[in-house]
């Protein structure tokens, strides 16, 4: 290579063009496939659509007992292990010829053949039934050079392979003579109708097309090539290798419908369309299929029995029967049928995935003339992208040479001519395009892409990448695989160069690891943050809260914990973050002059409310959902929109306590057993079991419906709890929920009047919602108004353990006077003014109501999750990671409301089960290996199972499967059920 200094400009110039990273991946990584393919984007996709084929092949080939009574379908397991005669098989096999004859647009009057075989020996028999030694008259023309020619020299066995096989034919034959094989100056290239007439040809074989040269025959030379052929149709035949071509042919659609016509055409299908290798099929035109039988009776060379198109009409007599193509194994699409069948043994089941296939491109791509259309467009696709990068040059210079199917790439790089170089960057740029990635010298190891597999350009042929491309893909696919090839060539021709310093001794620094968060805060400042909540709930021995948890966290993770007010700032060490834990503050008086002047950094609180006027530069995360109380304007107050700062919440720590409160709110009164009168009785020794019982009769929760305002993490819970206890569960939702909300077995209704209709128990968990700024009202205050209550059953339970103002309390007052509503738990904030005594708070309004119903209330001081210790001491762990990671990386975790520039979101975090099931919940999942294998085996079986029960017609079989599997059955499903609960799976995905 050059020097060092140039060396070290382009490695600089290379890095600065990949700076923004990889570019957007393909939606599917291999690139070796022909243009027709299944096109699944992943595993997943791959798999489900297996699925996909498992229920089409037993929906489609049916059982019929001797009544002709439709009495099940077959499944794959039963195709698979049937023998290829009969039906189904038969049934299968003309299926699949008729749909690739429909789809391709072979004329009726040819017939199309099926043989095992793969493209080259799948081919050779084609011509090898064209082709006849004994024929001295004969004359073949071949549009590849001769093999070991200088034109030939470069390509390598594989684009010599064809050629040499039609040679070898001739010159092992008792009459064979090898000049009467004419072959092409260049690939691909067909001469004019009068010089083939000229050279006496009979027989054109086409095989220089585009699979490894990725060039396409002009329509001149298709032009050519048919007139040639209306000279003397029956003496002049054309056999091409279709391989590329069929859906990739940029002519005009008539002339399309010629080729396929007048030509014969081979495929192989070992890749095309259903991905399973070894058979092909072949369109003969009937003058072709009148030259067979011909040749049949005066053989030149011995085909195999299990190859041959044209076997034994008699089958007793395999040597002295005539061979004729009425006998072979041929498709007629004019009766519709099989002449004969495939002579060895095949797949059934192969071949009805190749219909399946089929099909399945055809709803997504349309027929063979919009396939041939978008082969053209992601031709033009690839020239356009080509022309704005001057990297990349197109190996096919003439335009209309250039295939639709296959493109050939070589890179223009003015600054590394040396081709060993060079050679060693392409290579490199193919690790990192496929899964291998590569390690520089400094240990750096850049994983694999996984974005284009199989761009090998074959032996011989010009040019460092090759792709298939043909109009199967989107061109956006196209596009991305481009911008791929680019990315990896500039990233590899980066490790070569620092292959070549280093052996000049230069040497580079690792990188930052790549996806590593990088630290933006100062090391110079001593971040605060103000604690104005208890942070544990449990009494230590001194009889105070215990805050021993928070603390050893907290320093665990590097930062100060200090109990108290700031005392002397400068005081303060320089780069840690400093959490001062003041839990009594209560009263804006009390908070403001602390806050008012962005003396804190940050704030962790709970439920205390949080004065407008207090400054937080860095936001704030409130310990639990709602942040209604988080009113500072650093973040644009409760709703955190409009701020400077990030308003964070950790939602889900307290569900499941609030859930279980509010079942045991409810279980105080229903059943309505009188217990505590009850445990008197029993107690006094004044009770007799048979005689008295029966006054005291009671009803179960089991089949009583309770109404769900709300589908929230709380919401959701109180909704599980009640649903185990059998009671009928209705869910008062957004319209975009009612899918997630049916999935689990809830009902969902449009309005809290329709949930509460018929209701024996009312929850609401939907929050106080937005505050208007101008009215200073939440949009949900009120939501339980006199008509959700009086929809309810006479006599029935409400529970608001949500925010107090989402009831009306008039309205309930007045429920709970007509006996509409028996009892109410209520659970609300309520404050008290340590000087005047005065009360406060959404709880007020319910103070009356409590004289009037003596007995019919229970009422809290928002105490139902906030007494858990677990969950506050969870949520307080989760503030201090957020609050670490926005003051240290500028990344917001559980975001509420806008986020302020300069920061990034890293998405929702709740407990595992809690909420929503986010991305970074199934990303923690794929990190627990052995988990994620035992829920697949457990899956895996409970789905073979329910498959097998749901597609067995036959009563008997099905008898056997449930005698045999009934324990496995429900073995795998209570541990799938485990396995998915553990790994927080259940519930709708996040947004």
């Amino acid at each position: 290579m050059k020097n060092i200094e140039q060396m070290q400009e382009q490695r600089l110039e290379a890095l600065r063009l990949t700076k923004s990273g990889a570019p957007r991946l393909p939606s599917n990584p291999f690139f070796g496939v022909g243009p027709i393919t299944d096109a699944t984007t992943d595993e997943v996709d791959s798999r489900l659509r297996r699925i996909a084929f498992d229920t089409w092949i037993e929906k489609t080939y049916r059982k019929f007992d001797d009544k002709d009574n439709d009495i099940g379908g077959f499944t794959t397991a039963e195709i698979s292990r049937s023998m290829h005669r009969g039906y189904p098989a038969d049934k299968i096999l003309t299926d699949m010829m008729r749909a690739i004859h429909r789809y391709f647009h072979f004329p009726k009057a040819n017939r199309m053949a099926v043989g095992l075989g793969g493209g080259h020996s799948g081919y050779t028999v084609c011509v090898q039934h064209l082709i006849n030694a004994n024929d001295a008259s004969q004359r073949v023309y071949v549009d590849t050079p001769r093999p070991e020619s200088d034109q030939s020299r470069a390509a390598g066995f594989f684009r010599q392979s064809w050629a040499t096989q039609l040679i070898e034919m001739q010159r092992f034959a008792e009459k064979g003579c090898e000049s009467r094989i004419h072959f092409a100056a260049s690939e691909g290239v067909i001469p004019t109708a009068a010089e083939l007439s000229a050279l006496g040809v009979s027989i054109f074989v086409g095989v220089g097309h585009e699979t490894t040269g990725a060039n396409a025959y002009t329509s001149r030379e298709i032009h050519e090539l048919l007139n040639w052929i209306d000279g003397d149709p029956a003496n002049r035949h054309a056999v091409f290798d279709a391989t590329s071509m069929l859906g990739a042919m940029p002519w005009e659609p008539e002339l399309v419908d010629a080729v396929m016509a007048k030509c014969c055409l081979f495929m192989p299908f070992q890749k095309a369309i259903g991905g399973v290798s070894g058979y092909f099929v072949a369109s003969f035109t009937p003058h072709a299929l009148a030259l067979v039988e011909k040749n049949q009776q005066d053989p030149a060379w011995a085909i195999p029995r299990q190859l041959q198109i044209a076997p034994p009409i008699d089958a007793r007599q395999p040597l002295s029967a005539k061979r004729s193509v009425d006998a072979g194994p041929f498709y007629d699409a004019a009766e519709d049928r099989m002449l004969g069948g495939v002579i060895n043994t095949y797949s059934a089941l192969a071949f009805a995935e190749t219909t399946f296939g089929l099909l399945q491109s055809e709803a997504r791509v349309g027929s063979v003339v919009e396939l041939n259309k978008r082969s053209a467009a992601n031709r033009a696709v690839i020239d356009d992208w080509v022309e704005s990068h001057p990297l990349f040059s197109l190996t096919v210079t003439d335009a209309e040479r250039r295939g639709a199917a296959v493109t050939l790439l070589k890179v223009e790089d003015a600054g590394i001519t040396d081709p060993a170089i060079h050679a060693r960057i392409i290579a490199r740029s193919k690790q990192l395009l496929g899964y291998e990635g590569f390690t520089h010298p400094n240990g750096a190891f850049e994983p694999g892409l996984d974005a284009a597999r199989y761009v090998n350009a074959f032996p011989g042929t010009p040019g460092d990448y090759r792709a298939w491309v043909g109009g199967i893909r989107e061109p956006a696919d196209i596009v991305a695989l481009l911008e791929n090839l680019q990315y990896a060539y500039q990233r590899a021709k980066i490790l070569v160069i620092e292959e070549e310093l280093a052996k000049q001794g230069v040497t580079f620094a690792a990188p930052v690891k790549a996806g590593a968060m990088v630290r933006k805060d100062d090391p110079e400042h001593a971040y605060t943050v103000l604690i104005a909540d208890l942070v544990g709930l449990r009494r230590g021995a001194d009889g105070e809260p215990d805050d021993s948890e928070i603390r050893t966290y907290v320093e665990e993770k590097g930062g100060v914990f200090h109990a108290g007010p700031i005392g002397d700032r400068a005081a303060l060490e320089k780069g840690r973050i400093h959490f001062f834990y003041q839990p009594n503050l209560s009263t804006e008086a009390e908070i403001l002059p602390q806050t008012d002047k962005g003396q804190y950094d940050a704030l962790i609180a709970a439920a205390t409310f949080i004065p407008k006027a207090s400054v937080f530069p860095f936001g704030g995360v409130r310990i639990g959902a709602g942040t209604g109380n988080m009113g500072s304007a650093s973040w644009g107050g409760g709703n955190g929109e409009g701020g400077e700062a990030p308003l964070m919440n950790t939602p889900g720590i307290n569900s499941r306590a609030t859930a279980q409160m509010a079942m045991k709110a409810i279980l105080k009164v229903v059943p309505d057993l009188p217990v505590d009168r009850l445990h008197q009785m029993v107690a006094n020794g004044d009770f007799d079991t048979g005689r008295q019982l029966k006054d005291f009769p009671t009803a179960k929760l089991e089949g009583q419906k309770i109404a769900i305002l709300g589908y929230g993490n709380i919401g959701r819970e109180v909704a599980k709890l009640a649903k185990a206890f059998g009671m009928k569960v209705a869910i008062y939702a957004r319209q975009r929920h009612q899918g997630w909300i049916e999935s689990e077995g809830f009902d969902y209704a449009a309005s809290p009047v329709e949930a509460a209709t018929g209701a024996d128990v009312l929850s609401v968990h939907i929050g106080l919602g937005r505050l208007d700024a101008a009215t200073g009202v939440y949009s949900n205050a009120g939501v339980v108004d006199t008509q959700v209550l009086d929809a309810m059953n006479d006599g029935a339970v409400l529970v608001n353990y949500d925010r107090g103002e989402v009831v009306d309390a008039a309205a309930l007052d007045r429920a709970l006077s007509s006996g509409k509503i028996a009892h109410a738990a209520i659970d609300a904030d309520l404050f008290k003014d340590a000087a005047t005594g005065k009360l406060s708070g959404p709880m007020v309004p319910y103070l009356p109501l409590e004289e009037r119903h003596k007995g019919k209330l229970e009422l809290l001081p928002h105490a139902a999750a906030d007494t858990d210790h677990p969950s506050r001491v969870t949520g307080a762990k989760q503030a201090v990671d957020q609050i670490f990671d926005v003051i240290r990386f500028k990344s917001v975790t559980n975001l509420k409301g806008d986020l302020p520039q300069g920061y990034v979101s890293a998405g929702g975090r709740t407990p595992a089960g809690i909420g929503r099931v986010t991305k970074r919940v199934v990303s923690e999942i794929s990190g627990n290996a052995e988990l994620l294998e035992e829920l697949r085996r457990t899956s895996e079986k409970v789905a073979a199972i329910v498959g097998a029960l749901s597609v067995v017609s036959d009563s008997s079989h099905r008898d056997r499967i449930i005698d045999r599997y009934t324990g496995l059955l429900a073995e795998n499903a209570g541990r799938q059920r485990a396995l998915l609960e553990q790994l927080g799976l259940y519930g709708p995905a996040a947004e």
